[in-house]
């Protein structure tokens, strides 16, 4: 899985907001805003990644146990799929 090709990200008044470009902007879903962890995951689905290695980086990258973790990409992962930004 991966973000979709025509979404960028932007940082203002220090919030992450995805962005839809080109013909994106038709199949939008509303407004996705990001905290930082999910600008990380963001960041990890750049290039194609799995559930599992997005899991395992978000357990390196922060101090928090497994069923957490699993719970808040599940919620990244499935607003991603409601707005339609994740390619899979």
């Amino acid at each position: 899985m991966r973000i979709k090709e025509g979404f960028l990200l932007r940082e203002i008044a220090d919030c992450y907001i995805v962005v839809p470009v080109g013909s994106r902007v038709i199949d939008f879903k509303g407004l996705m805003t990001l905290n930082n962890s999910g600008y990380f995951i963001w960041n990890q689905l750049i290039e194609e990644n799995t559930y599992n290695n997005l899991l395992d980086s978000i357990l390196q990258e922060y101090e928090v146990d497994e069923e957490t973790a699993k719970k808040d990409l599940d919620e990244f992962l499935d607003k991603a799929r409601e707005s339609g930004v994740l390619e899979e």
